[in-house]
């Protein structure tokens, strides 16, 4: 049964990033952003369960957006001005029976990811 699954590590304090808030889009065509799914982070940095699986994962287009800037005010790792706000990560799905794992790894001043396993 395929699905999405994501988590977030907090580079600057090295630990999973808890409390952050996503979102969970997919992009219809001509760019039609629909949300499907707000999520918050648990203390390990994942979320309860995944985003998306089983008949819900179609074969298209995502966008999960990480609310890098309010979790870093809330951490104390930035300012009142950080310098990341949302962080928006778009990725396709092309077979809807695997797993597809975007992980987010955060720092003040950028970000990585990648698709993970």
């Amino acid at each position: 049964m395929g699905r999405l699954t994501t988590h977030v590590l907090d580079a600057a304090r090295g630990r999973p990033a808890a409390g952050m808030q996503i979102e969970l889009l997919r992009i219809e065509p001509g760019g039609v952003r629909t949300l499907l799914s707000r999520h918050v982070t648990n203390a390990d940095g994942r979320v309860d369960g995944p985003l998306l699986e089983g008949s819900g994962l179609r074969e298209g287009e995502y966008e999960l957006v990480f609310h890098a800037g309010d979790y870093q005010r809330a951490a104390g790792v930035a300012d009142d001005t950080p310098f990341l706000g949302e962080v928006p990560v778009r990725f396709l799905i092309a077979d809807p029976a695997a797993h597809y794992h975007v992980p987010l790894i955060l720092s003040p001043y950028g970000y990585s990811t990648y698709r993970g396993s």
